[in-house]
């Protein structure tokens, strides 16, 4: 996007907030399913701002703009907002007040600030009001201003809608809505709303590819003690699958009419509803409707993976490793003889993976960076900035897959030439962090985010820190980013949060020197039972993603003996499992990098 663009469309919305009587605008990067990534349609922020982060709040007065976005994100915004007129506003720093906060520091008392309440969560809108009524700052969620500015707005996406079977669907759509029935009783409710797509298509065993990288697809869905009714766009599900969803007790409405279902629920009956991931803008429909607030049930029953999914999981990070394997043999034997740009590894791991059994699409944008690249956590290359691979340094890699049978997601850093010493160390302490959690030992229920610490330790031994959490949740080939649990000091905990078998969860710790490099070692776990005594169960973590860790970046001495024995055993089954699978130039490659330290 040309930023010479950006100026003329902050002057447009600002003469639409006049028109309406507005102060402030505020344009939170959501849809009104709380997605993380957004079909095009509400991507109002990104259109409004050029920044193409995946995370941030635009925030227009009449004088001032602003982008506030969390730490992985600000030396992209930096980049991203030259020229525009808005300013980065750096969300966590200890000097920077939150948006709400902000606008209640500098609008006047009877000021207006508007925000489209289809996109806000209800959560969200509580906080805002707490920070603004009592400056005396009225909040409108009535309106989506974009509308009245952008006169090429892109349509919904019209994707069909597709059934995710045996034998990598492992629970039946009845079992799925019998958990949640469960659930619904324990809360006391008759009814539960449903706006957030992952649960959507785990609880119907559909999927969709509305949103890029995510196989999900626009819908709601209300639940009752015995009805269920889907609300999708016309033409998305075939006639074949209605009438299989009809025969399971699921009704197939029009998406848009979702909302006057909502509306018509019976008096004195209670809806459960999740404050989180559901829009205020949506639930003023249901105003009259006795309401309880939870987490959805969803979210925690499809965290625990059984045991089938889990061995598909083991076969799809076999398939995802092959790929890897044969994408590094390329790279390394093409440096110094083809231009390799940061581009061009994008394009090659991704059609690796395509090659592989069950592949479906990628499981989020690559992020290949290299050097000071790699400082931005989210960095990612465009055909008009991105860099050559060339001369010394390191090269991040940030990838995953979608499968049929699992999500992946993992991150391997390489060097590139002669890697310097101070490169060497910082990779260093950061393989001990993610061998530490990888070992990690700990009661059944624990709070994951209490796990932070194990992977930070060495690194803030050495006087660094990363802005990041160290875990996040993935799905069952759904979403690679999803809770309740998250491995982060940093994360709210609630009894929902705490870590339990079957939770697949990412171990990423990092280190990140702006301007210089950045280095972030990421596999995937599983929590597995550990043992059982006198004192309780305990669980550990079982490693699922299977790639080499370039030893070539270690310094030895930093290792004790336990780390080298936990990663010469890793690189033991990574070769063992991998090696049925290929040949040629990709195995020679996977035998030299799992030789042992």
């Amino acid at each position: 996007m040309s930023t010479s663009s950006i100026p003329h469309r902050l002057q447009a919305l600002r003469a639409a907030m006049d028109k309406r009587g507005y102060d402030a605008c505020v344009v939170p990067t959501a849809d009104p399913h709380l997605s993380e990534y957004l079909p095009e349609h509400w991507q109002g922020r990104q259109w409004l701002s050029g920044f193409e982060g995946s995370a941030g709040t635009l925030v227009v007065t009449r004088d001032f703009a602003g982008l506030w976005t969390d730490s992985r994100y600000w030396e992209q915004a930096d980049g991203d907002l030259a020229g525009t007129g808005i300013t980065t506003m750096r969300a966590g720093a200890a000097e920077v007040p939150g948006p709400a906060q902000w606008l209640g520091q500098v609008l006047q008392r009877g000021a207006r600030v508007t925000v489209d309440g289809q996109v806000l969560a209800v959560q969200a809108h509580r906080q805002w009001q707490e920070a603004l009524t009592p400056q005396g700052i009225a909040l409108d969620c009535s309106v989506d201003i974009l509308d009245d500015i952008w006169a090429d707005r892109p349509g919904l996406p019209g994707e069909p809608v597709y059934e995710h079977l045996p034998p990598h669907a492992c629970r039946s759509r009845l079992e799925n809505l019998a958990a949640l029935r469960e659930a619904m009783q324990e809360n006391g409710a008759q009814w539960h709303w449903l706006s957030s797509l992952d649960d959507i298509a785990w609880i119907f065993n559909l999927r969709g590819s509305d949103v890029p990288h995510n196989p999900v697809f626009l819908a709601y869905a209300l639940i009752g003690r015995d009805t269920a009714t889907l609300f999708v766009a016309p033409g998305k599900i075939g006639q074949a699958l209605a009438e299989v969803l009809a025969a399971e007790g699921v009704r197939v409405e029009e998406y848009g009419q979702a909302l006057a279902a909502l509306s018509c629920l019976p008096e004195g009956e209670v809806l459960l509803v999740d404050p989180a991931r559901v829009t205020v803008g949506t639930l003023a429909a249901a105003a009259f409707v006795d309401k309880v607030e939870a987490l959805n049930p969803s979210q925690r029953l499809k965290a625990r993976k059984n045991d089938c999914e889990a061995d598909n999981v083991r076969r799809a990070m076999e398939e995802d490793g092959a790929a890897l394997c044969e994408f590094f043999a390329w790279f390394e034997a093409a440096q110094g003889k083809e231009r390799i740009t940061e581009i061009t590894i994008d394009e090659r791991i991704s059609a690796a993976r395509a090659a592989r059994s069950g592949f479906v699409t990628t499981s989020f944008g690559t992020i290949a960076a290299y050097n000071a690249n790699g400082a931005m956590p989210h960095y990612h290359a465009t055909d008009d900035a991105h860099a050559v691979i060339e001369g010394d340094g390191l090269l991040l890699i940030d990838s995953g897959g979608q499968y049929l049978g699992g999500t992946t997601d993992i991150t391997r850093v390489v060097p590139v030439g002669r890697p310097s010493s101070e490169q060497i160390r910082d990779y260093t302490v950061v393989l001990k962090g993610m061998i530490a959690l990888s070992e990690a030992v700990f009661p059944r229920g624990v709070q994951a985010s209490l796990l932070d610490t194990l992977a930070r330790t060495p690194i803030w031994q050495a006087g660094a820190e990363y802005g990041h959490g160290t875990g996040h949740g993935v799905g069952y080939f759904l979403n690679v980013h999803e809770g309740p649990q998250s491995i982060s000091y940093r994360a709210h905990q609630t009894p929902e949060t705490v870590m339990d078998i079957g939770m697949i969860t990412s171990n990423e710790p990092g280190l990140y020197r702006p301007g210089k490099w950045g280095i972030r070692i990421e596999n995937l776990v599983l929590a597995v039972p550990a043992m059982q005594t006198e004192f309780g169960e305990f669980l550990r973590f079982e490693t699922l993603t299977l790639c080499p860790i370039d030893t070539r970046c270690i310094e030895a001495g930093l290792l004790t003996s336990g780390e080298r024995a936990w990663l010469n055993g890793y690189h033991d089954m990574v070769r063992r499992r991998l090696s049925p699978l290929l040949r040629g130039d990709a195995l020679a490659w996977l035998q030299a990098r799992t030789q042992a330290i």
